[in-house]
């Protein structure tokens, strides 16, 4: 007689989530099924409603960015820079090599999804850059600098321009370094 083989909860858990992320940024929410998931994690569709609750809870969860620049410890004058390499060079391979706002615009059709976009970029890259402003005008343009970020994501990742998705880091860092200084009200020599 063959025992019924032992669940191993946090490894379906993990791979159910794995499998969210690259399905959410590669379709969106819309475009992500639940079964499309459990497929890919290997696992019945029922249990994602177990181990989540429902798809709008998974998806909540699959697009929470882990490892971001600004938890990690470092000279805060250095934050545009790593917020860069985030957007540029970050693999993020739990999320299909996509960074997890890329999910977020791609389900921007939701009302949930729009919020959770805002409350990201505004509590994440503004409210962290904008410390960083010296000058008049703070918000506006730690505001500027975000928009920067989010649009060099947004032409890597989703319109695919040839020279952004060609460029890495090291030559795409000089350019932005010069606009970041200017928003920042900071010379180069600053850094």
């Amino acid at each position: 007689m063959t025992l019924p083989r032992k669940r191993d909860r946090a490894a379906t858990r993990a791979a159910l989530l794995a499998a969210a992320r690259a399905r959410f940024a590669a379709s969106g929410f819309d475009g992500t099924s639940v079964r499309d998931i459990a497929a890919d994690a290997g696992v019945d569709p029922t249990l994602i409603f177990r181990y989540f609750g429902s798809k709008q809870e998974l998806f909540d969860e699959a697009v929470n960015a882990t490892g971001e620049p600004w938890t990690e410890d470092g000279d805060a004058d250095e934050l545009p820079a790593r917020l860069l390499r985030s957007a540029v060079a970050h693999d993020w391979p739990e999320s299909a090599g996509e960074h997890p706002l890329i999910a977020l615009l791609r389900s921007a059709n939701r009302e949930e999804s729009r919020d959770r976009l805002h409350e990201q970029v505004c509590e994440h890259y503004i409210g962290n850059l904008t410390g960083l402003v010296d000058g008049p005008d703070r918000e506006l343009r730690a505001e500027l600098l975000s928009a920067l970020l989010l649009g060099i994501s947004v032409s890597r990742s989703i319109v695919r321009t040839s020279a952004l998705v060609e460029a890495d880091t090291e030559t795409i860092e000089p350019y932005f370094e010069q606009v970041a200084d200017v928003l920042l009200g900071r010379s180069s020599g600053d850094r």
